[in-house]
């Protein structure tokens, strides 16, 4: 029998985790479940019901325990309204043990029974907590204390705010579910500014965005000449001063004796100097000045 395998999402804006859902009948896209993650027992939704189940994780799949009721649904609202006191609380204490650490959330489980403390820091060494966590798992009894360190990019995801472009929400707070690996060399091969403050995000890292077109420069870059390349353009012969990817066009220096001039022109019209100059010379015919097979000028 073929599984029934959905993915189901934690938080609002949170990794999709597959599940089987097969003890389950009927089970919709927007259906809540209560499934038994490593956090403990957490309360899901359903986002997306998977076409072709069968993959090399066949057979490891976690099981839904069962459909939530509205008594999960309202547990979780009333756990969730007291998150805000336990970080505030829990932030008042690593002050006063003088902690290098931020606690960036408190986050309960849908029924109270885990409360999971996330914390940054700055400094490379391992910060030890016991002294934390204890006096937490005192302050709340009712619940089992975890601490759960989380990088710089997922403590502006919590937070939230204005992004560095101005929008209203940041990426990472509206629609990132995943952090892709960010490099330099992303931003230097889409001609951005290496100027730190228009590459770095909020959290201090180099921006998500610089992804999100890089794939497509790569693959515009592929057929369009590099810089200082000499190409033929219906124009006369020139100079590529610069590449446009998106617009698949290049900007190309034409000089003559009379005068120097910069245009535009889109790959179609132009074709590499080098492959034309060889046609031109072979069809002039043998070179008198190397015969026998040793012409190096493209003629033989």
């Amino acid at each position: 029998m073929q599984p029934n395998i959905v993915g189901i999402r934690l938080t609002q804006v949170g990794k999709v985790y597959h599940f089987d859902a097969s003890p389950i009948s009927d089970l919709q896209v927007g259906d809540h479940v209560i499934v038994e993650t490593s956090r403990g027992k957490q309360l899901g939704e359903v986002v997306t019901k998977l076409a072709d189940p069968s993959s090399p994780h066949e057979g490891q799949w976690k099981t839904v325990e069962r459909r939530a009721t509205p008594r999960d649904l309202l547990l979780k609202q009333t756990w969730q309204a007291k998150q805000t006191e336990a970080m505030i609380e829990c932030r008042a204490r690593s002050s006063e043990l003088r902690l290098p650490v931020k606690i960036a959330a408190a986050e309960y489980s849908f029924d109270g029974s885990r409360l999971t403390f996330m914390y940054s820091t700055e400094t490379e060494d391992k910060v030890d907590l016991k002294s934390l966590r204890k006096d937490m798992q005192k302050k709340f009894p009712q619940s089992q204390v975890d601490m759960r360190q989380i990088g710089p990019r997922d403590v502006a995801k919590i937070l939230g705010g204005m992004g560095a472009c101005g929008l209203e929400t940041r990426c990472c707070s509206k629609f990132l579910t995943d952090f892709s690996p960010i490099s330099i060399k992303m931003a230097k091969d889409q001609g951005i500014s290496l100027t730190p403050s228009e590459i770095t995000g909020m959290c201090g890292r180099l921006r998500c965005c610089l992804i999100y077109e890089y794939e497509q420069y790569v693959e515009a870059r592929k057929t369009l000449p590099k810089r200082n390349k000499r190409v033929v353009t219906p124009k006369g012969e020139g100079k590529v001063l610069d590449v446009f990817p998106l617009r698949d066009a290049v900007l190309v220096l034409i000089e003559t004796e009379e005068r120097r001039s910069v245009h535009e022109f889109p790959r179609i019209e132009i074709e590499p100097w080098d492959e034309l100059e060889a046609l031109r010379r072979k069809s002039e015919g043998p070179c008198d000045r190397h015969e026998g097979g040793g012409c190096t000028c493209g003629k033989n």
